[in-house]
């Protein structure tokens, strides 16, 4: 049997080394094929490279998100995402990610991904990890979520709602017509039932694209959105997530 060979998108030096060795103590066999720091080596490297099985990648890099490396390039291999984040776990399976291990990732989780690209391998021929992906990122979005309100239990419309805020742990949904709701969900769950006509702008606010009359430059190549719903927060995209961003405000 073959060796499997496995290509890491990483620019964090240590974390590239600790991934590598928990991989041979997984499987002393497996071989490493290259490590990338960055959105355009990894570029470089698949655009005339096919001799690999699998990839482990983490999101945010230096210059940009590692999405934007399967665009430009075209990839069709799996793709096991490592990140410190869980709030990319929608675009991840829209680009040929078959998992996502939150860091910091150890042995058992890394082995659990390994067994899942070994179940997919033996059911899916290679060109159907693509759309496998995109079958996995295909998630209904939920048309109402539930709230609790004294003693009922109230439907609110999603489309109903502006913005999602997170501040002191709790999460808050500001409705277009003012009101101010407390839904029993984290922004993380919010982000996946919610769909794509909403955006994780950052930590703290879930927006929704109806809510953004524009968009403003502010410093350091990070975004200021300007709502028209009275909002008192100031919402900021980081230059990381700039470019996948203005992207997702084109799709309309």
């Amino acid at each position: 049997m073959n060796p499997l060979k496995i290509v890491i998108i990483e620019d964090e030096r240590y974390t590239a080394e600790d991934l590598i060795n928990t991989l041979s103590r997984v499987d002393s066999k497996i071989e490493i094929i290259g490590v990338f720091s960055s959105v355009q080596s990894a570029v470089e490297f698949f655009k005339g490279n096919t001799s690999y099985d699998l990839i482990f990648s983490d999101i945010q890099l230096p210059d940009g998100l590692s999405f934007e490396i399967f665009k430009k390039a075209a990839v069709r291999k799996p793709v096991i995402f490592c990140t410190a984040y869980d709030e990319y776990a929608i675009d991840a399976f829209g680009a040929n990610g078959i998992d996502y291990i939150l860091k910091p990732f150890n042995l058992v989780t890394v082995s659990k991904a390994l067994e899942k690209y070994s179940t997919l391998k033996s059911n899916f021929i290679p060109k159907d990890f693509n759309a496998l992906g995109k079958q996995m990122m295909n998630i209904e979005p939920c048309a109402s979520i539930l709230i609790n309100k004294g003693e009922r239990i109230i439907p609110l419309e999603v489309r109903d709602v502006a913005v999602f805020s997170l501040s002191q742990r709790r999460v808050s949904a500001y409705s277009f017509d003012g009101k101010n709701y407390r839904p029993g969900y984290k922004l993380n769950e919010l982000a996946k039932l919610c769909g794509n006509d909403f955006f994780r702008a950052n930590r703290q606010y879930l927006v929704n694209r109806k809510a953004i009359s524009d968009v403003a430059h502010h410093q350091n190549r990070k975004l200021v959105l300007n709502l028209n719903v009275d909002f008192n927060e100031q919402i900021v995209v980081g230059k990381i997530k700039a470019s996948s961003f203005l992207k997702w405000m084109e799709n309309k």
